[in-house]
């Protein structure tokens, strides 16, 4: 179980990873010793996995997303995931229930290089068949 100053440390983690010890230490009122035990006690037990880039406003508004139903032959799963995984373009892979098998969200610099991109998706062994949404607009993110 976390404690109240665990919960405020992993807070001012998120909100800047890149935050120093000093200064976490000094917002959390506390020793640089401790915070450094504390982060790598976190660390150790698999509560914090890694620290993250997070892309600027100005440059994901550049981006083109969608999201794209993949639809795989059921003895080549595995082999799929993995490929898929190997693409940088593809942000998240979520298994899903109903007419398809997975649900890719895909960042694209371009229209022209998204185009690519589900075309390179469309030919991987082991997929059937691919519909793609386009995300226009976000409306509001968490």
């Amino acid at each position: 179980m976390l404690s109240k100053e665990d919960e405020r440390l992993l807070s001012m983690l998120r909100a800047n990873a890149r935050t120093s010890i000093s200064d976490l230490a000094r917002m959390l009122n506390l020793s640089r010793s401790t915070v450094q035990t504390r982060i790598d006690r976190l660390e150790q037990t698999g509560v914090i996995k890694g620290y993250v880039v997070e892309y600027g406003q100005k440059f994901v508004s550049t981006l083109v997303s969608a999201h794209v139903s993949i639809k795989v032959k059921q003895k080549l799963t595995t082999k799929t995931n993995v490929e898929l995984k190997q693409i940088p373009q593809i942000s998240e892979l979520y298994a899903i229930s109903g007419e398809y098998d997975l649900i890719a969200v895909v960042q694209a610099q371009s229209t022209e290089q998204l185009s690519h991109l589900l075309d390179d998706i469309g030919n991987l062994d082991g997929v059937e068949r691919t519909t793609s949404a386009v995300v226009l607009e976000t409306k509001f993110k968490r």
